[in-house]
């Protein structure tokens, strides 16, 4: 049972709620702890092919909870060390569930809450949408969100609103790669949709192990040893009952039997 999130099951598709509205979904010890066992449990589960994180109310997340900013600033170095862990382990946990997932931006995404967008593999904003990674105003850093918003926007942009901490609007997100797509709020669901149903159609196994593929080819020199790789992960692949129900599917010219009735 939860009491910071809720869980949203439609078929083959696991909606995760942050359901802290009143609080922008700020996030605290509860709702990381959550967030991580959420993700494990519905990773584990076999009748969940995509996992949609979203949050009710008018933001996706503001951050970090300023109650629990302000018991941190008071604690020691030991305590300030779990709960950063704690968070970092959460954010590594939703990145690399095996299954596609989709971040679902209808508002303010600010410091963590740019970091979950980031951790998402696609993101999908509303034009009301707004990011920001506003920690240096507070004298900290995007410490524990930083692998994943590098990997979304880069070193180069990074340098910039890492120190600035300005607010990055949805069509400047679109541009710098932080999200993928952005929509007017009331086509921001149709269009997860849309991402959900072209994700149904791939095989499930294949999917997790392009995702592992991306972590191990990318930013790595092509020479002979990466080509050999990615010669054994195809090799390898092909072998499984997965590719040769895919295979037989498109020349029977039928759906594969990972897309259901």
């Amino acid at each position: 049972m939860f009491t910071a999130l809720e869980i949203e099951l439609n078929g083959p598709v696991a909606t995760i709620w942050m359901n802290r509205p009143d609080l922008h979904n700020a996030f605290d010890e509860t709702l990381i702890a959550e967030l991580t066992a959420a993700c494990v449990a519905l990773d584990d589960d076999a009748d969940v092919r995509v996992v949609v994180l979203a949050g009710r109310g008018k933001s996706f997340s503001a951050g970090a909870d300023l109650n629990w900013m302000k018991r941190a600033a008071n604690n020691g170095i030991d305590d300030n060390l779990n709960d950063a862990r704690a968070l970092a382990r959460m954010l590594r946990t939703l990145a690399e569930m095996k299954k596609p997932t989709i971040a679902r931006v209808q508002g303010a995404a600010l410091g963590g809450g740019m970091g979950l967008a980031s951790a998402c593999d696609v993101a999908v904003a509303s034009t009301k949408a707004v990011f920001a990674t506003s920690e240096v105003k507070f004298g900290i850093i995007p410490s524990a969100i930083s692998p994943y918003v590098l990997r979304a926007i880069g070193a180069r942009q990074a340098y910039r609103y890492f120190q600035t901490a300005e607010r990055i609007d949805a069509t400047r997100a679109r541009e710098i790669g932080l999200v993928h797509e952005t929509v007017e709020p009331d086509a921001l669901d149709a269009k997860v949709q849309e991402i959900v149903a072209s994700l149904l159609q791939g095989g499930p196994l294949a999917q997790a192990a392009a995702k592992d593929l991306i972590r191990a080819v990318n930013h790595q020199p092509i020479n002979e040893t990466l080509v050999e790789e990615t010669a054994h992960r195809i090799a390898h692949l092909r072998a499984t009952p997965e590719a040769r129900e895919g295979i037989a599917a498109f020349l029977d010219k039928r759906q594969p039997s990972w897309m259901g009735e």
